[in-house]
């Protein structure tokens, strides 16, 4: 007699309930809402903006004597977009233009300051009508904390420790009398100060070993005047250069040292064909995406050494330029670095965002380049009007991760893949306010696909959720004077709410941030 082998058979409701249990189970978060130890500092949603391109003349600066709109030369429609950004800091004057500027050029009557050429981007003459008290007053109208680049690469140790004099001595000296007779009397008492920028490249094509030593000299310089005790940046490594971090930190003594500086630019293709920035496929989107991911790669083996000589983590890094980078805009001048600013790259900005957050124990301030007409920017100016690019809503969106408490999380993602490129659809970021609500920033990069995620909170019983969305109808999605609002912060409800369990129906190509209280 053959033996006969039993058919298990599944009413039928139980296997689509088995189904629906796999299909949800492939995209899950788990977040210990009761657990978190670290807080993100708001530092890391800061901005940068150098003498590039139509960042500061035309977009931050327009002159008092301007047509456009301007309170005392600011720019009123760019001023009013970053106080409602409230950005954190904003640093100045560069960048590889930092280290040929001459901080008493910019001082003093603008009528007779001398004129400069700004040989690294664009060989263009500046008037030096945007010098310390326009950038400094700036930063004090929009609430921000002002971070200097001193000039390393040309410039001097005296030329340097003058400069930190004359902002922030209140006493009599050479230095602060020259600023109360330029009309500040009292001492703008800056704290964050970065020791010269790309010391290894535009910075004066330096050795670690050599850099160090100029650090250690500039350093001893920089003087703590009154109450201010500064935060000296030392200039850190090129990207994945690891040998310049150990270097640096094994020869600069900790007690000298609050940061190091780190950069990293997303680039599509190759350094020499960068991709456009509006015209891509999706491979070619994906592609960025990826790159833009290996932020984590960078930060964790920088931290790792850095670990090995500061265990206690007193030294921060400092990510003091980072975004995307792509061919200038068609007809533009290529020193300027204008172009525009996607979907793609508010994916970018998002899941940069949520890297720094998880490296938040390690990094203490992030800037990302630039703020106005420059590379990544939030803001876009012609000569009468301005445009907010999906960057700028993104950090809008991510607000409520200033100075939160980082939450453990776990996350079972689905990929995506195009050609030979795949990731991981989703990227997420947790933390809790202090008032208790739970911030959840989730990516869903998936240009055509709605993926339902399951989100278990545990340690909670929630009662309250509501969410805000950045989405558009293609990844290609951006901007212009005559359509401002293809890509725009929007409230979004498409969720649901069982105890300490959320299912979140995230639509293709977006970014959104859910409040959970």
């Amino acid at each position: 007699m053959l033996a006969t082998k039993k058919i298990q058979v599944w009413p039928l409701f139980t296997l689509s309930f088995i189904l629906s249990l796999n299909a949800s189970a492939q995209n899950r978060l788990i977040i210990n809402t009761d657990q978190g130890k670290t807080t993100i500092s708001r530092h890391i949603y800061g901005h940068f903006a150098e003498h590039l391109g139509r960042n500061i003349y035309g977009g931050i600066w327009v002159g008092p004597d301007s047509k456009i709109p301007n309170e005392d030369g600011y720019r009123k429609d760019v001023m009013q977009a970053l106080i409602d950004l409230e950005i954190p800091n904003l640093r100045w004057p560069g960048g590889c233009f930092a280290d040929e500027y001459h901080w008493t050029d910019g001082i003093g009557n603008p009528a007779d300051r001398p004129k400069m050429v700004n040989t690294h981007w664009g060989g263009v003459t500046e008037d030096n009508s945007f010098g310390t008290h326009e950038f400094l007053n700036f930063a004090k109208r929009i609430g921000t904390e002002p971070y200097i680049t001193g000039n390393v690469g040309s410039g001097s140790v005296e030329e340097m420790s003058k400069w930190i004099e004359y902002i922030n001595f209140d006493g009599v000296s050479p230095m602060a009398d020259l600023r109360r007779r330029n009309g500040q009397e009292e001492p703008w008492n800056i704290k964050y100060w970065g020791v010269g920028n790309e010391s290894w490249g535009c910075g004066g094509n330096m050795t670690p070993e050599y850099y160090a030593n100029e650090y250690r000299r500039y350093a001893t310089f920089a003087r703590d005047y009154g109450g201010t005790k500064l935060y000296k940046i030392a200039g850190g490594a090129n990207n994945f250069d690891y040998n310049w971090t150990e270097v640096l930190f094994k020869n600069i003594p900790l007690n000298m040292m609050d940061g190091y500086s780190l950069h990293y630019y997303t680039v599509t293709g190759t350094w020499e064909n960068k991709g456009q920035a509006t015209v891509f496929d999706k491979e070619e989107y994906l592609e960025t995406l990826r790159k833009a991911a290996r932020l984590d790669e960078l930060l964790t083996r920088h931290s790792t050494i850095m670990d090995k000589y500061d265990p206690e983590k007193k030294v921060g890094i400092i990510f003091d330029e980072w975004g995307t980078w792509y061919q200038v805009e068609p007809g533009t001048n290529p020193g300027f670095l204008y172009q525009q600013n996607t979907m793609r790259d508010a994916h970018v900005a998002a899941i940069s965002l949520n890297i720094f957050n998880k490296h938040a124990e390690r990094v203490h301030m992030a800037n990302l380049a630039q703020t106005v007409n420059v590379l990544q920017a939030i803001i876009l100016t012609n000569e009468t009007d301005m445009i907010l690019t999906p960057t700028y809503h993104v950090f809008d969106l991510y607000k409520p991760h200033k100075d939160a408490t980082l939450l453990p999380h776990h996350l079972v993602s689905e990929e995506v893949s195009f050609g030979k490129e795949k990731m991981e659809a989703l990227n997420v970021s947790t933390s809790k306010s202090d008032d208790g609500t739970v911030n959840i920033s989730i990516v869903n990069i998936h240009p055509d696909k709605k993926i339902a995620l399951e989100v278990v909170l545990r340690g909670m019983e929630a009662k309250n959720v509501r969410a805000e969305i950045v989405t558009a109808p293609s990844i290609d999605s951006y901007n212009t004077f005559e359509k401002k609002n293809t890509v725009k912060k929007a409230e979004f409800k498409d969720f649901k709410l069982n105890k300490d369990n959320l299912t979140i129906n995230l639509p293709a190509n977006s970014v959104l941030m859910v409040r959970v209280k």
